[in-house]
């Protein structure tokens, strides 16, 4: 065989110490994995710390549209009360012509429908 003049690394220390070695490489593993562990920390957390800020935003923004829309909703239930007292009370005053103008509507409707 020909050499090339390059020396194998050893494993152990010629006297089949090959445990020691193996605990060495693992040590000098463990060392670099925490180092790239602790130098890629920072950036994890600012990943974290940003979704978390996202998350936040948007349950605030849920929270004021879930009171938004309450709000809108009574509202609109408040009209629709006003609406049916005015409704009921045109009626009391004036039954020939609610009745004239339920008729009418009902025709108009009818037509809209059947002309479908």
């Amino acid at each position: 065989m020909e050499t090339t003049g390059r020396t194998l690394p050893s494993i152990g220390d010629g006297k089949g110490n090959l445990a020691a070695s193996i605990d060495k490489a693992a040590a000098t593993t463990h060392e670099t994995i925490q180092r790239v562990t602790d130098s890629a920390r920072p950036a994890v957390d600012r990943m974290a710390t940003g979704a978390h800020q996202a998350v936040d935003k948007v349950a605030d923004f849920a929270a004021q549209t879930s009171a938004t829309l309450d709000s809108k909703g009574a509202q609109l239930q408040d009209v629709q009360a006003r609406l049916m007292e005015e409704c009921t009370a045109y009626v009391r005053s004036n039954p020939l012509a609610a009745i004239g103008i339920a008729a009418a509507a009902g025709f108009i409707l009818s037509r809209v429908i059947s002309s479908r």
